[in-house]
């Protein structure tokens, strides 16, 4: 049987590549597409969506108990763990079915089924329908990650859980280990907390979200404990004991290794990239730690194939993916787009306080030799803030002092992951301070504090 022929196959239908395959059928190209899974990858099905889906829940649970505040009344409040994770899954249901609806609407050729590289310009793809080989002039892979898991802390579904079984719990815990204070883990700790999990956080690196600003991660790590969770920081889990429906954990901190005794483990220590299996290789191209090397284009070096999203390494985001999809289908097209700029792309974590950053941290632009000038303004100088029961935050910006570049901004308090944009699009238009301070934000918002932010940076703040 001869191979269906295309100009460009993706493989992997998550958000870089389901994206990808949209921009390149608009530019005119025959696409085809290869999915193992579920239509829309793991952000859809079991990441970004349905884990937003649980913290609203639990936002929503936490502010019912808050109703007295707001001169309202809730009494007998509980909540069904089922209903809550029913929601959820049907929440990705309709965000995957939605992807189908756009892959017919663009005539895109959806194939399920495993890829692999089957020589330059093919792929095979195997099914329970059997085999087929597809063709095409370029090939994108687009094929994700996973949980990374560490030998001794293996995931078994029932006592230690990847963000998969967190998705889907069986149960609630009672007295809850989450592995990792990334976003992944500190979100999935911030759920179970809010619904009354005793919780406790580990983490190796010297402080909670590490990638964050140092003020941010010492705010959030002060709300925590206020809410009651438990958190190390400078620790390693060694190794879980599994015995009796618990789970002990050997614990390092400093030296001491101590013991405390869990019913659940939620491990949350990275990822890893889906490599295996599809023949890379064999093809000439790159893998570094479990990642695709590619260049500023997502070349990875073998003619007519690219690598885009996690596979492809840092920022492991799924806009990072997208926007990397529509720029190498331009690329293949024939046009000429501009490559990714990793320092302005922002990071959202959706705890409660939420958290959101882009650019530099203030540590990061001295350590690369800037003289800086930082401004911050406290969510209990803003007016919305307060009218919403929200006052506790802040927004941090951080400017070039010769050159009035914005470097970096930092947020945490209420909403902050819907406000990060504005400096975002400051970035890429290499907005300075001066347009900022010019820019008349609408009261009253949230987004007062970024304007009052760049101005205390220049000691001109208003409200506080």
């Amino acid at each position: 049987m001869a191979a269906r022929s295309f100009d460009m196959i993706v493989i992997g239908a998550g958000p870089g590549g389901y994206v990808c395959a949209i921009r390149a059928a608009q530019l005119g190209l025959n696409v085809a597409i290869v999915e193992r899974e579920n239509l829309g990858g793991i952000c859809l099905n079991w990441g970004c969506i349905p884990t937003k889906a649980l913290l609203r829940s639990a936002e929503v649970f936490h502010l019912m108990h808050r109703a007295k505040e707001f001169g309202l009344k809730a009494n007998g409040i509980g909540y069904d763990l089922d209903a809550v994770v029913k929601r959820s899954r049907g929440v990705a249901r309709q965000l995957s079915s939605g992807v189908a609806h756009l892959m017919k609407k663009n005539k895109v050729t959806v194939v399920m089924g495993e890829a692999k590289l089957a020589g330059p310009g093919r792929v095979s793809v195997t099914s329970d329908k059997g085999a087929e080989e597809l063709e095409a002039r370029a090939i994108v892979v687009a094929t994700g990650a996973r949980a990374r898991e560490l030998p001794g802390l293996e995931a078994d579904g029932d006592l230690v859980w990847t963000y998969r079984h967190a998705l889907q719990p069986g149960r609630m815990p009672k007295k809850l280990l989450v592995i990792g204070s990334g976003a992944i883990g500190i979100e999935f700790a911030s759920f179970f907390n809010t619904l009354g999990a005793d919780t406790t956080v580990v983490e190796v690196m010297e402080r909670i979200l590490p990638v964050e600003d140092a003020e941010v991660s010492a705010f959030a790590k002060k709300q925590f404990l206020k809410q009651g969770m438990k958190i190390l920081e400078q620790a390693t889990v060694k190794k879980l004991d599994r015995a009796g429906g618990k789970v002990t954990a050997h614990v390092e901190t400093g030296g001491r290794t101590e013991t405390m005794e869990f019913d659940t483990v939620i491990s949350a220590v990275g990822i890893v990239g889906n490599v295996e299996g599809l023949g890379l290789e064999d093809a000439g191209v790159k893998i570094d730690r479990s990642h695709v090397v590619t260049d500023a284009f997502c070349r990875t070096g073998v003619e007519g194939l690219f690598a885009i999203g996690d596979v492809a390494g840092a920022p492991w985001l799924a806009h990072k993916a997208s926007h990397e999809g529509v720029m190498v289908a331009e690329l293949i097209a024939g046009g000429h787009p501009h490559p990714i700029k990793p320092g302005s792309i922002a990071g959202c974590t959706y705890c409660q306080p939420q958290v959101a950053s882009v650019g530099l941290t203030e540590a990061k632009a001295k350590e690369k030799g800037y003289e800086v000038k930082v401004g911050r303004f406290p969510f209990i100088g803003n007016g919305k803030a307060i009218a919403l029961g929200e006052a506790e935050g802040f927004v941090k910006t951080v400017f070039d002092a010769k050159t009035g570049e914005l470097l970096g901004a930092h947020m945490v308090g209420a909403e902050v992951t819907e406000l990060i944009q504005g400096y975002v699009v400051g970035r890429m238009l290499e907005t300075t301070e001066a347009e900022l301070m010019e820019t008349v934000f609408p009261h009253p918002t949230l987004s007062e504090m970024m304007h009052e932010s760049v101005l205390d940076a220049y000691g001109r703040a208003i409200h506080f």
